[in-house]
């Protein structure tokens, strides 16, 4: 008995055999960081409770023009439609430090939106993810690892006839059982407002 508790601490303290955990800093190919957030209603959302769905993150802020110019051509909610709703979940995430629930709350019943805008506040999360714009567009799949991590497209200014959607691309590709193509873009947008 002494000799497997010995054991059991020196596994510990060499962190051997232990289960893989998500990574501490988003980093595509590893496990995304768990995370709890209440959403504009009060609801807790956690990333975990998701496990078995792909995941879309969206860092968002109702204020930014870049975000103003996606949701007035419907770009998030055009990308989300045609997918499984029971396999892919969409989750909005506002860092921004002045953010309320209420004016959450109001944004999406102005843009008619269905999925919940988490509300960061405090920025941990936002950190965390190292998110730096709104748009920044991140994927995970089913595992819990994270897949695509950047822009929601290759046009920053809106001036392309046709544009390449990572997001849309890399849930193809995850839901057909193939590599994502693109693992990174550089995200474009304003700067994430957060409070440090």
């Amino acid at each position: 008995m002494k000799r497997a508790l010995t054991a059991v601490a020196l596994t510990s303290v060499l962190g051997l055999a232990v289960p893989a955990l998500a990574a501490d800093t988003a980093e595509v190919g590893k496990p995304a960081p768990d995370f709890k957030l209440k959403d504009e209603t009060g609801k807790e959302h956690s990333l975990s409770q998701y496990k078995g769905k792909l995941v879309v993150l969206e860092w968002t802020n109702p204020g930014c023009p870049f975000v103003q110019r996606h949701y007035g051509a419907h770009t998030m909610e055009t990308t989300k439609k045609g997918y499984d709703a029971s396999k892919v979940v969409w989750l909005a995430v506002d860092s921004t430090a002045d953010n309320t629930a209420d004016k959450s709350a109001t944004w999406k019943k102005t843009e008619g939106f269905s999925y919940p805008v988490l509300l960061d506040t405090d920025g941990k999360v936002g950190h965390t993810y190292s998110a730096k714009t709104t748009p920044h567009m991140y994927v995970i799949d089913e595992k819990g690892v994270l897949r695509y991590s950047g822009a929601i497209d290759d046009d920053p200014r809106g001036k392309k006839d046709t544009d390449v959607n990572y997001v849309k691309t890399a849930l193809d590709a995850l839901t057909t059982g193939k590599a994502v193509p693109t693992l990174t873009s550089e995200p474009y947008g304003c700067t994430v407002k957060y409070k440090s």
